[in-house]
């Protein structure tokens, strides 16, 4: 459904009444080249995708991509409109999971549409910022809005790369402080940076792009706005690889641990089986009632067996002990 619809003349919001009307007005000769009208969509059905795609004269492509949803992160050009997708993402406090959700945006002659999928997406906290805060970039033109999209999705990689980050540090502190870590934190934590990275890492060559003087971009103002964008994802990028590095170590850390502490238990089994084995094989010699056996006869036999049993168990329990088996 259509949950905004506005033009903008000079960076200032107007209420948009039919959309053909508006967009004839907007592309009329004479008319300044920034002002544009926003579409904003979530979850559309169909028909109304049809009818929107039909006033703007959308490309083919991007139409059945935003039909079919659930597409890779990427930003793609046909002629002068620029096609994106982001992946919006949010951290759940309570499980430490990251929510990933579905953001797209058509950007062109006069125009500009963005469309969400899912619950983690901030769209409506980006227009009430552009309209707020940002008029001058609305002067810009309808690139302005995918600026507006870019930025506040690379800000929410920023906050979920310090709550990454203070996961890994409590798994470092149980892995390396003594603590018992679980492996399936640590999996856990790696499934969420990978899927940290495939949301993240398709956006940095098109930030760059959108960056560049030769570019789509004409407004040297955006394209400022755009290489700030850009390296604020690299940094994230750079966290996240060292995440998963890290991740790796303490993963191969934690498994070490639990093969020496499974050596160190099977010692201490062996150890004390060793010493049940010896009293018991010396019972057993003499409980099996041979007629010939003197020793059965001796008066001496009994506590001379006991003290044998004692005195080789206590052996081998000092042997064990010097040895660190006990």
């Amino acid at each position: 459904m259509i949950v905004d619809q506005a033009v903008y003349r000079g960076g200032q919001r107007h209420e948009c009444g039919d959309l053909s009307d508006e967009l004839a007005a907007l592309r009329a000769d004479g008319a300044p080249e920034s002002d544009f009208v926003w579409v904003g969509l979530k979850d559309p059905t169909a028909e109304e995708f049809a009818f929107v795609a039909a006033e703007l004269d959308l490309h083919p492509l991007a139409v059945e991509d935003i039909l079919s949803g659930n597409q890779r992160a990427k930003v793609e050009v046909y002629d002068r409109t620029i096609f994106a997708v982001v992946k919006t993402l949010r951290y759940d406090d309570e499980t430490s999971d990251i929510e990933t959700g579905e953001l797209m945006a058509v950007v062109g002659d006069h125009f500009a549409v963005t469309l969400r999928h899912g619950d983690a997406a901030p769209l409506h906290k980006v227009r009430k910022r552009l309209e707020k805060h940002e008029q001058e970039l609305l002067r810009e033109g309808p690139v302005s809005v995918l600026h507006g999209l870019l930025d506040k999705v690379v800000d929410t990689y920023l906050q979920i790369d310090e709550e990454v980050a203070r996961d890994l540090e409590d798994i470092e502190r149980d892995v390396f402080g003594g603590s018992r870590a679980h492996s399936t934190t640590i999996y856990r934590l790696k499934r969420e940076v990978l899927e940290f990275r495939r949301a993240a890492l398709p956006l940095q060559m098109p930030l760059r792009q959108l960056a560049e003087r030769d570019g789509i971009v004409t407004s040297k103002e955006l394209r400022l706005q755009f290489r700030d964008v850009s390296d604020h994802l690299a940094a994230v990028l750079a966290d996240i690889e060292s995440y998963d590095t890290l991740l790796s170590d303490a993963l191969s850390t934690h498994l070490s641990q639990i093969a020496v502490q499974q050596n160190s238990d099977m010692r201490k089994i062996s150890a004390w089986a060793a010493m049940i084995t010896v009293p018991t094989l010396i019972a057993g010699i003499y409980g099996m009632n041979f007629d010939h056996m003197p020793e059965l006869h001796w008066l001496l036999g009994y506590p001379l067996a006991v003290a044998l049993m004692a005195a080789v168990v206590l052996v081998l329990w000092r042997s064990f002990k010097r040895s660190g088996w006990l």
